[in-house]
């Protein structure tokens, strides 16, 4: 029906040529013309260019698209991260991130022990482990707040980059923060399960031992220290699932910038 109706046209808009022509000549121009118009409105190299840009734009995730799949990403792996240490026994019974006596109070442990007070030196750990899990109650919102305010290029550069680059990224732009953050919720903490007092007496007790080192009674900085670095472990631990897991990538969004991801590694 088209090549019908584009021979008409030509008819129409060449009634002078066709008068013009001779009859013999007349009906071997015309369709020859159709053929060249046909051939003209056809461009093989510009549709195979049209389809390409098309799968390309198809495949590729936007800058935006990037930065909305690794918020959810990082929103997912903080908040599971955040529940299951601030769950009982989070940090007490995970050998990755438990708490354990700072390295300059070890030996007075070991002292401590060896003098029969090893119940003192096992609340005290408890303790320390409980506060943390306490404190991470506290995180998911601090870790949201820090979401929110990734760029674009970060997410980017996060997304591409090595298989640990969102912790490294948190563990740069909000240690300040969190430590500032964190330290009145452990010591808050410290104080209701009565960290504070375990290893206080644990340290009086060690300073009381002839000859030597004495130890620093306060432990609310270096729990506060352990607690973050608890934290920034399991977020690593979500991070490497994520890359690696197909199944840990629950939105159609995360899959397909993942796979976006993937492909760049390959």
């Amino acid at each position: 029906m088209a090549q019908q109706r584009l021979f008409k046209v030509v008819l129409k808009n060449h009634h002078t040529i066709q008068t013009a022509i001779p009859m013999k000549t007349k009906f071997l121009l015309i369709p020859s013309m159709v053929i060249s118009i046909s051939l003209c409105s056809y461009s093989p190299v510009n549709n195979y260019h049209t389809e390409i840009r098309t799968i390309k734009l198809a495949q590729d995730p936007s800058p935006f698209e990037i930065a909305g799949a690794l918020k959810q990403a990082l929103q997912q792996g903080t908040a599971k991260s955040a529940d299951q240490l601030s769950a009982v026994d989070g940090f007490f019974k995970n050998a990755a991130v438990k708490i354990l006596f700072p390295p300059q109070a070890q030996k007075a442990e070991k002292t401590l022990r060896g003098l029969g007070l090893g119940k003192m030196c096992d609340d005290a750990i408890l303790s320390m482990n409980r506060a943390a899990e306490d404190a991470a109650k506290q995180a998911k919102p601090i870790f949201i707040s820090a979401i929110e305010h990734m760029s674009l290029e970060d997410a980017t550069n996060i997304l591409l980059g090595s298989q640990d680059a969102a912790t490294q990224y948190f563990k740069r732009t909000t240690s300040a923060q969190l430590t500032i953050a964190f330290k009145p919720i452990v010591q808050a903490s410290l104080n209701k399960v009565g960290a504070t007092k375990y290893y206080a007496d644990v340290a009086n007790e060690y300073n009381k031992v002839p000859f030597v080192s004495k130890i620093n009674p306060d432990i609310n900085a270096y729990v506060t220290q352990k607690a973050i670095d608890g934290l920034f472990y399991e977020i690593a631990q979500e991070e490497l699932n994520i890359r690696k897991n197909i199944g840990a990538r629950p939105s159609p969004l995360m899959q397909k910038v993942f796979a976006f991801a993937d492909s760049k590694h390959l």
